[in-house]
């Protein structure tokens, strides 16, 4: 299959594409909106979704120089107040003090652009780089998904592959990048993932090994997940013939990264792409 030109992967998309092939072809290849809820009951759902955009909205305005108390005094809402002070309070220590919100970095790999929004990525210039997710999971992620998660994969991979001008102008090696995913619901145990030189080959094997896949499949080899569970929570789910009732939104979490449901939209200027 011939990808158009303005085609963008991401962590989401190949998430997608690993989970539920036929998902990524309706949701990415054939942009196909469809009117179903994901999780019931639909307005709780709604609301988590809500308090994790305005939790990430807090924490960026923050790391852009406006006052905590300003920003304090805005919210309302109990969960996000408890976020948001546990934030303020208990967030990584010892972050280099060169910080770069909601970056996006880009690189081609196997001929396609693969694109990240990181967070945060702070940087001590020549030493390390901390890549810092912020995460609002109602329960206790197993360290074991997070690891396989494309996120963790991709983000670390491209900030070495396509990071250098926060470096000033130099790659950073793998070994000087780390990944903290800062967990709302638990800020005393978050969950870290150093990289080094093997992991970073063996990531970049594995991505161009699939996108190579997506690239050499046909529309109807785009198969269904052999995982029935998933399709409860997955808005297809009545187009593919894998039943009408969406899942208990207390149990989403357990199929889907709730932060992976936003797409990227971004214009080719805003992206930071090193081409190799």
């Amino acid at each position: 299959m011939t990808l158009p030109p303005d085609f963008l992967l991401s962590q989401s998309s190949l998430q997608d594409y690993v989970d539920c092939p036929r998902r990524f072809y309706l949701r990415y290849v054939r942009r196909l909106t469809w009117p179903a809820i994901e999780a019931q009951p639909p307005i709780e759902h709604e609301r988590h979704l809500q308090q994790g955009s305005e939790f990430h909205h807090l924490v960026h305005q923050h790391e852009l120089g406006i006052p905590a108390e300003e920003l304090t005094s805005a919210v309302t809402d109990l969960d996000l107040r408890r976020w948001w002070r546990d934030y303020l309070e208990k967030r990584p220590p010892d972050l280099p003090e060169a910080r770069y919100p909601e970056v996006v970095l880009s690189a081609r790999v196997s001929d396609q652009r693969l694109i990240a929004k990181y967070d945060l990525i702070a940087v001590d210039v020549g030493r390390r780089a901390i890549i810092l997710e912020w995460k609002t999971y109602r329960g206790r992620s197993r360290r074991t998904w997070l690891a396989g998660r494309l996120q963790t994969r991709v983000y670390r991979y491209l900030l070495v592959r396509g990071g250098s001008h926060l470096n000033e102008g130099e790659p950073f090696e793998a070994e000087q990048v780390e990944m903290i995913y800062w967990l709302a619901n638990f800020p005393d145990d978050p969950e870290s993932f150093p990289y080094d030189a093997a992991e970073y080959e063996a990531d970049e094997t594995y991505l161009t090994s699939l996108i190579e896949e997506i690239k050499g499949l046909r529309e109807e080899d785009f198969a269904l997940t052999s995982d029935d569970e998933s399709c409860r929570f997955c808005r297809y789910r009545s187009l593919c013939r894998r039943g009408d009732q969406a899942g208990d939104f207390k149990e989403v979490e357990k199929m889907w990264d709730l932060d992976d449901q936003v797409e990227i939209t971004l214009d080719f200027e805003q992206i930071a792409e090193i081409e190799f």
